[in-house]
């Protein structure tokens, strides 16, 4: 299976001189749905920067479907990449949902009748073409996080990046986003402490620790692991937490 993302001895090490990722090395393929999991400092954030391009790294490489990551290629590289921030609003910005998703298609000079036909494509697939006239700052939590996965998915990328995706969202946006997530075909990379949105989306997890993988393997091994998550200091899934107290 073809490799989508190649990380070989990554290091970052900000201005300050605090050391965010020391060493990564990881291989994802195409297809694969991956969790990024980790406590606050972890590096989760500084990883997914770096499969954008929005951070080089120190010492090290980043592949994207084969190209290094660089100046040079990140036009190139950025055609393939769907990106969600942790806040929606850091990407919605314009006066309308349809206008946030066309800003990309139009920044590469896609032909107006194209455009139009690839915003309304995307709009379907996400299913929110009622909020196309919506002013991004009228729409709910959840509205805000579809309008942005609608953004990131506009130019068909092959791998999906999310920071979040279902952060301070109500059960019912939440889980909306959680089915839509699990339709898309895309190699798709979710960092987030909503270790339950993993283990409904994710195959296959990874656990940062002081810019360590401390584990990587199939996600019910990892994050039902008492003992690793503890040494992580993470917890178990809330719903596997419920389930471990029917038992007592």
């Amino acid at each position: 299976m073809r490799v989508s993302v190649k990380l070989k001895d990554l290091h970052y090490k900000y201005p300050d001189k605090y050391e965010a990722l020391k060493g990564i090395d990881l291989n994802i393929c195409e297809g694969e749905s991956i969790g990024i999991v980790g406590s606050n400092g972890a590096g989760k954030s500084t990883l997914l920067l770096h499969l954008t391009g929005l951070l080089f790294p120190t010492k090290g490489s980043v592949e994207i479907n084969g190209k290094i990551v660089n100046n040079k290629n990140l036009a190139e590289i950025r055609k393939e990449i769907g990106y969600t921030f942790q806040q929606p609003q850091d990407q919605l910005f314009t006066t309308s949902v349809y206008e946030d998703i066309a800003f990309g298609l139009k920044n590469y000079k896609i032909e107006s009748v194209k455009v139009e036909q690839m915003v309304m494509d995307t709009l379907r697939r996400v299913g929110i073409e009622d909020l196309k006239d919506k002013a991004p700052y009228r729409l709910s939590g959840g509205q805000q996080n579809l309008a942005a996965i609608a953004t990131a998915i506009s130019m068909n990328p092959s791998i999906l990046i999310m920071d979040e995706p279902t952060s301070a969202l109500d059960p019912k946006a939440r889980r909306r986003i959680i089915n839509l997530l699990n339709n898309f075909n895309y190699t798709k990379i979710i960092a987030t402490h909503d270790l339950d949105v993993v283990l409904d989306t994710c195959k296959r997890t990874i656990v940062l620790k002081n810019g360590n993988i401390a584990a990587d393997g199939l996600t019910k091994d990892i994050l039902l692991d008492k003992n690793l998550m503890e040494m992580c200091d993470l917890e178990l899934p809330l719903s596997c937490q419920s389930r471990s107290l029917l038992t007592y």
